[in-house]
């Protein structure tokens, strides 16, 4: 079975390598076909027409925080959902062309969120350098092939694709930085849970005083803990928002599952982008699970309903 993944191209971009990463962990047995794309909305667009099966698109960064394009193209239509989510980490190679004297470098191309990762370390080596943002760190490394750009920060990869020489390697301002990808295919039945996952909503709210408060109260009261939350603009009126939230925890878990039900009530508009297992790096933990305690509290009222009264709210 073959199955085509949609992804920020040329090959050589960070986005490729999560690409491979999900074919091990997620699509180990069938045969992936890349389908190298111009942005996050284009892969999620290749998704929606039946192009590809799947697209693979950052998400968050460690250091330049969300990735505002995909935040908009997972909102501007429905039918598509998460499935699955990796990190990798991020240190960028400087390449040149073979033979290109270093010291006329005046031109340096990357992903504008790149550049923010290895500023310092241009401004301390290439500080009279001009900056020429490319579409991809990937598309950068083949700028610099083309002749359009003298210097790139790319992954090495990028450097053994388009056959260029590498001047500095590991480079990264912030040591451990990472970027989180997903995977995205058309909506469907949400991936089983696992009892460590992640769920995320998009929702727009009246412009009434107070509405975003009462939004976040049906987590808060329900002891659902929110990872992240994000807001984007409309693009309709000014001052009017679409909030992205991620919560700890699964679809099937009862206080997500009752948080968002609440949470329906109060949206103009909700959309479900899915449930799927986390991807934690090492020591980090969820920061509150409440299922456990939930089970015990329905149970503690079960026994009310059989007449067997408890003594106390936690007999334990």
């Amino acid at each position: 079975m073959t199955v085509t993944v949609a992804y920020l191209g040329p090959a050589g971009t960070f986005t490729e390598a999560a690409l491979w990463k999900f074919h091990e962990q997620i699509l180990p047995d069938v045969t992936v076909q890349p389908l190298p794309v111009d942005s996050p909305a284009m892969a999620l667009d290749a998704v929606r027409s039946g192009d590809a099966d799947y697209a693979c698109v950052a998400i968050e960064n460690s250091v330049d925080g969300p990735v505002t394009p995909t935040f908009d193209a997972l909102a501007a239509a429905p039918g598509v959902q998460i499935y699955g989510e990796t990190d990798i980490d991020i240190t960028f190679a400087i390449m040149m062309r073979p033979g290109f004297d270093s010291a006329t470098i005046r031109t340096f191309s990357t992903h504008p969120v790149a550049r923010q990762q290895v500023a310092d370390w241009v401004a301390d080596n290439l500080p009279e350098v001009d900056f020429i943002p490319a579409s991809s760190n990937a598309a950068a490394a083949q700028a610099v092939a083309e002749g359009r750009v003298d210097a790139a920060a790319a992954p090495e990869r990028a450097a053994d694709l388009f056959n260029l020489e590498v001047v500095a390697r590991d480079i990264a301002d912030v040591r451990g930085a990472h970027t989180r990808f997903v995977l995205v295919g058309r909506s469907g039945v949400p991936c089983p849970r696992t009892g460590d996952d992640r769920t995320s909503v998009v929702f727009n709210l009246p412009q009434r005083p107070g509405t975003l408060v009462g939004a976040l109260t049906e987590f808060a009261l329900r002891g659902v803990d929110l990872s992240r939350i994000e807001s984007r603009p409309t693009r309709t009126n000014i001052g009017t928002y679409r909030f992205h939230v991620d919560l700890n925890g699964h679809i099937d878990d009862a206080p997500v599952a009752e948080a968002i039900s609440a949470l329906y009530l109060r949206c103009d508009d909700l959309t479900y982008l899915g449930s799927w297992p986390a991807a934690r790096r090492e020591g980090e933990q969820v920061r509150n699970n409440t299922v456990a305690r939930i089970a015990e509290a329905h149970a503690w009222v079960e026994r009310i309903r059989r007449g067997d009264i408890p003594e106390r709210r936690n007999p334990e």
